[in-house]
């Protein structure tokens, strides 16, 4: 936290603000527990022992960036509660944040730390930052409250709200590559597509067997040949990679979730970097098995599209899961793989586009940006491993209604404005 001793004058302030762009800058290149005070201060023309005139230690910097960005995320929410519907409300969010990411972008407004590290945080301040940002998803899930969502339960309203929240976090990693000045009419095509779906009119939400007809899931560790020691290793890297960050996830934090020896760690792994990196190929063969199942199986394109959400989404929340975070890569050391794991999970996305295309071309899915709606997708099936912050009771068996089917029928699904029907038996086109 900021030194209490610190005089607030003008200067202090200004000095202030160019210190917390930077860190944000740093951290999220490198992660909270990879960037340094050394880093940070010489991007600004500092030495270390200056940054401590303002912030004692590294975690407290990191914790100011965090609270900093929350305040400008409640801000755009508090904006958009004047609307009067949940529609335009949603759609008020998202021009807000269209705008603000713009000012980033042509450096009128400081940069913002993402949020995917605060669990990189020692407990005292993950603790402040956790409790700020539950007031932060509050004020969005208020957004979503309304004589249309009064259906809905609290559970429901707090999945909707993750996506929703989710998905313009998640937005701050690709919407770079467009033009800075389309970033409103993005950020008007990404609300139209959370409020009102994928599907063509006609189309239903795909009854559970009929989707697990297609077999799309991935198989388990067993199944696919894989030690299950081996892969024990794999999903307790993958979880600490994904609360801390590549250099959080320490050998000894990883071989004491799975209450082993650092010596029983290096038995069954030449190093971290090579544990970490199975991780991303685990994930990356659970995505591709996924996906090209469903380019490659029967029925129309929005089946497919939503039997493979379904199946990756109930992956992340069981025995198997989770996948690493898309955001992991961040924080990875070396240059030349961060940039081979980006274009990994680019083309990925790109299959999900293409199952969406198949959709278009058929007519189960409505006229809309396919590019756009593969980001959404790829965004709510990667937040779903953190589901369970804001919905404790979440399982398998029912993420599917809870979670799923309002990310691919839209945010408004299941309430009396926009009833959605189940399809009883495959669909046929």
């Amino acid at each position: 936290m900021p030194r209490r001793n610190a005089p607030k004058t003008a200067r202090f302030q200004e000095k202030r603000d160019t210190l917390l762009a930077a860190a944000a800058r740093q951290f999220n290149a490198q992660g909270v527990k990879g960037a340094t005070l050394g880093e940070i201060a010489a991007s600004v023309g500092l030495v270390t022992t200056s940054i401590t005139y303002y912030y004692r230690k590294k975690e407290d910097l990191a914790t100011a960036c965090f609270l900093r960005a929350i305040v400008a995320h409640e801000s755009l929410a508090l904006q958009a509660a004047t609307e009067a519907s949940v529609a335009a409300r949603v759609m008020r969010f998202f021009d807000l944040h269209a705008h603000m990411l713009a000012g980033i972008e042509r450096g009128e407004q400081p940069p913002l730390i993402m949020f995917s590290d605060i669990r990189a945080l020692p407990e005292a301040q993950a603790a402040t930052v956790f409790a700020a940002y539950t007031d932060m998803f509050r004020r969005v899930r208020a957004l979503l409250a309304g004589p249309e969502t009064a259906a809905l339960e609290r559970d429901d309203l707090n999945a909707r709200a993750h996506l929703l929240l989710s998905a313009a976090n998640w937005a701050r990693a690709w919407i770079h590559r467009y033009e800075v000045d389309e970033y409103p009419h993005v950020a008007q095509r990404i609300a139209q597509l959370l409020l009102n779906g994928l599907e063509a009119p006609g189309q239903a939400w795909p009854a559970d067997d009929v989707m697990a007809a297609l077999q799309l899931a991935a198989p388990g560790a067993r199944a696919s040949g894989l030690d299950e020691t081996a892969d024990a290793f794999l999903r307790a890297a993958t979880e600490l990679v994904n609360e801390q960050g590549y250099r959080g996830a320490s050998v000894d934090k990883i071989s004491a979730r799975l209450h082993v020896t650092k010596g029983s760690f290096y038995h069954h792994n030449e190093t971290k970097l090579d544990l970490i990196t199975a991780c991303f190929e685990r994930s990356f063969g659970v995505l591709r098995h996924t996906l090209r199942a469903a380019e490659q199986a029967a029925g129309p394109g929005w089946l497919r599209a939503c039997a493979a959400a379904a199946a990756l989404v109930r992956f992340q929340l069981s025995d198997h899961g989770p996948l690493l975070r898309s955001t992991a890569t961040s924080a990875l050391p070396d240059d030349a793989q961060r940039d081979q794991v980006r274009h990994t999970l680019q083309r990925l996305t790109e299959r999900i586009t293409s199952v969406l295309v198949d959709g278009l071309v058929d007519g189960s899915i409505r006229p809309m940006d396919p590019a756009i709606a593969a980001q959404l997708l790829s965004s709510a099936i990667n937040a779903a491993a953190e589901l369970h912050r804001w919905v404790p009771g979440i399982a398998p068996d029912n993420v599917t209604q809870r979670y799923t089917r309002p990310a691919l029928q839209g945010l408004l699904c299941g309430t009396p404005a926009h009833p959605a029907g189940v399809t009883k038996s495959p669909p046929q086109g």
